[in-house]
């Protein structure tokens, strides 16, 4: 046993290095990608948050239609072709971006980087591969590092170089991703062995078939149904960050992605150090439900907020809700096998994607009302939307740990 963790850490390494150069290109073109697509679009600034909604949209749609198709693939094939071929195809749609000259090109965009940013569930089962249970909750808060360091990364760099250019960072973000697809060419190994490996069949890449997995416990099936509240709810700050701090507190490109570098090393606090503190000392379902008091009280104080320092200090007090993700993670995953754990991860990853989809569409439309034709301007409204459905999330989420805990599960 000791043996084989030896020959797990290092690969554990790579995971997390790709991942963190495949948030960092994302995170590089944040801050430009809206004032961009407002001047593209030509429209008033209630269209063009409608636009920009819908652009998030189509990514989370397209995440949804292929997250299930890349986990049950790297099912088949192993983790690494999948993670190889989607850090390709992003490389490229990031040049695609730099020279569209129109909206429907940044769509066309859109939809490439959707399916190419599935392959997170194979990234996931990756951890699940060389990860024993007891493990996942702590390494799959290491998905949540990663966002954190690359929003570091890339939001802060992406601020300064949207001051030469606004297609400056889409160009560095190429390089980024094409970076990481030869970082895990030469260095990241193959985790899924042989004996692990299942068949792939269309009917189980069908996202709404996939879907049918989480069903097989009921209180599993009520802990997504908690957890696509929970991660609906957590779809307002990337929805309308920008535009919400641009229209009620003046924040500028350099602002905003200092913000978000911010929201980033709050981010990677918080899964480097409070999920480990927590994961030993701890049970997941209390991990959950800290998850959502902080959840409902940054959403809270991030809708009211009366400048942009109060809403900072709120965005930081928010990410302590980033504990729930890993807990949800683990509790689902010891629930099924180790040729299974592509599958669950793509169907969870699939439920993550149609909140995609609902949320940045949902949350710009109504930020764009409330800030336009509504007699009422409550630019916070979304927010506080969002501290409603986690309400409605710890409901869900209390009978669902009832549930497991009279299944025998405790942990």
């Amino acid at each position: 046993m000791k043996i084989l963790r030896k020959e797990r850490s290092p690969a554990l390494a790579f995971i997390f290095i790709t991942l963190l150069i495949d948030v960092t290109g994302f995170g590089l073109v944040i801050p430009v990608l809206p004032d961009l697509i407002l001047h593209l679009s030509g429209g008033s600034h209630e269209h063009g948050a409608r636009v920009y909604g819908s652009l998030l949209s189509v990514f989370g749609l397209m995440q949804f239609l292929c997250a299930p198709i890349l986990g049950n693939l790297s099912d088949r094939f192993g983790r690494r072709p999948v993670l190889l071929v989607s850090l390709a195809f992003a490389a490229g749609d990031y040049v695609l971006q730099a020279v569209a000259p129109t909206i429907a090109w940044f769509f066309l965009g859109r939809v490439i980087v959707g399916i190419t940013g599935a392959s997170f569930s194979a990234a996931t089962a990756y951890i699940a591969d060389i990860t024993p249970p007891e493990k996942r909750a702590q390494n799959f808060g290491m998905i949540g590092t990663a966002f954190g360091l690359g929003f570091i990364i890339g939001p802060a760099i992406g601020g300064l170089l949207g001051g030469i250019g606004p297609r400056v960072p889409f160009w560095a973000a190429a390089g980024v991703t094409l970076l990481n697809f030869l970082y895990g060419y030469f260095v990241l190994p193959e985790s899924l062995g042989p004996e692990n490996r299942r068949p792939f069949t269309v009917a189980n890449a069908n996202p709404f078939k996939s879907l049918a997995i989480i069903g097989r416990h009921r209180w599993v099936l009520m802990l997504c149904g908690m957890a696509s509240l929970l991660w609906l709810a957590q779809q307002v700050p990337p929805s309308i960050w920008v535009l919400y701090t641009e229209y009620k507190f003046h924040w500028g490109r350099s602002e905003n992605g200092s913000s978000l570098a911010a929201l980033g090393a709050a981010t990677m606090f918080v899964q480097m150090v409070v999920i480990r503190q927590m994961t030993q000392r701890m049970s997941l379902p209390r991990m959950l439900a800290f998850s959502l008091v902080f959840n409902f009280i940054g959403f809270i104080l991030m809708g009211t907020a009366p400048n942009g320092g109060v809403m900072l200090a709120s965005m930081l007090l928010w990410t302590l809700c980033f504990v729930g993700g890993p807990a949800i993670q683990s509790m689902v995953s010891e629930q099924f096998g180790a040729d299974e754990q592509g599958a669950i991860q793509g169907a969870m990853s699939g439920v993550m994607a149609l909140c995609g989809v609902v949320g940045p569409l949902a949350f710009s439309w109504i930020f764009g009302y409330f800030t336009g034709p509504s007699p009422i301007k409550l630019p916070g409204a979304p927010f506080l939307i969002g501290a409603v459905l986690t309400v409605f999330a710890a409901v869900i989420a209390y009978k669902a740990v009832t549930i497991r805990s009279q299944a025998g599960i405790s942990s």
